[in-house]
Order: C-alpha cells, then structure tokens, then sequence
C-alpha cells in the first residue's frame, strides 16, 4: 500500500511532521492548491502510485470562540467566496457545494470555510461564521481535487488566529507552534482506524 501525501500550503506548517513523510507543498490559495495537486496526482496516476490518502494540514481562522484552540479533522467545506447557483443553468451540471469528508473520530470536529482572501475583520467572521466554524485558503480546492482522482482525503486544521483584526499580525509567529500540534496530531492519526462521519 502507497503512503499517504501530506499536502500543506507553506513549508512551516509541515516542518515537524515525522521524517521520511511525503509532503507537498502547494502555495497559498486555491488556485495554487488545486494547480499543484492535480498535477502531482496526474503524474502518479500514470506511473501507478497514487496515494493512499491526501491529508492537508494546516493553519486556519476560528470564526466561532469554541472553536479558538488546538486541532480539529474538518466534517465538512465548502468554498464561502463562490456563487455557483446559475451554473447549472449553463453547463447543465452541478458543481458539488461542498466535501465531507471521512473523519477518524480521534479529533473534534469542525465545518471549514475556504476561500482566496486572508480573513482578518470581525463583519466578515460574523458572517462566514454562520455556516462554518473554521476559515483557510486551501481546503476546499485540496478536498475536491482528491474526490475528483478518487482518493480519501483528511483534512486537520490548527487553530492559528481568531479570524478578526489582530490575525494578520499574529499569523507567522503561530506557524511553527502550530505545526507541532499537526505533528502531534499526524502521530495519533496514523494509528486511527478512518471511519464514515
């Protein structure tokens, strides 16, 4: 069996996962998500080695304060700055709203927003709030290119900053701390049994 693809958009956030691990760094955002997995997972279709699974680890907002702390393996995503309601009306075929993926019941869990702008204002948390409880850049984009090659995806997010005013200050120091909670939590998923939400 193949080993998993760690993919994370900054090489800090993957800094302290176990030596040896297959990590993939794809840049910032969605289009750099989407553009450098689909080629990776296109290569290793052809040579016959896709993953086993993809785990995106990284940094995301708390939009909600229960959610201000720790790691948490996303339930569900969806892409908050993307209206899609009157493409099928054109292409005659529904883009899926969201992912959910399979959880291992090992984390709290949490619904995931991502979009392609760094969250840092309290009008836009309160708003993003209502259907999520995290916000990143990548998830999303991570999620749908995995269901697209058909491989398992998990997705764990550490809480780095609280969505609002002060994150973009507070953002790079939260990095390297943060990826010694995604390390830790790697360690305790490698030994969970992934089991349907």
């Amino acid at each position: 069996m193949t080993a998993p693809l760690f993919v994370a958009a900054v090489a800090g956030e993957a800094a302290h996962l176990p030596e040896g691990s297959d990590v993939l760094i794809t840049g910032i955002g969605t289009l750099s998500a989407a553009i450098t997995l689909t080629l990776t997972l296109s290569e290793r279709r052809a040579a016959g080695n896709l993953p086993s699974r993809v785990i995106n680890i990284g940094t995301a907002g708390a939009l909600r304060d229960d959610h201000a702390f720790g790691v948490f393996e996303i339930d569900r995503v969806h892409k908050h700055d993307f209206q899609s309601a009157e493409i099928p009306g054109v292409t005659g075929e529904a883009l899926p709203i969201a992912f959910e993926p399979e959880t291992s019941g090992h984390f709290p869990t949490a619904q995931l927003a991502t979009g392609d702008t760094f969250v840092e204002d309290s009008a836009t948390r309160e708003r993003l709030a209502q259907e999520a409880g995290l916000v990143d850049m990548e998830g999303y984009a991570v999620a749908a290119v995995a269901h697209r090659f058909g491989v398992p995806v998990t997705l764990l997010k550490q809480i780095s900053d609280n969505a609002d005013e002060e994150t973009a200050s507070g953002w790079a120091e939260a990095v390297d701390p943060g990826a010694v909670q995604l390390a830790k939590a790697v360690r305790l998923l490698a030994d969970a049994v992934v089991t349907p939400a």
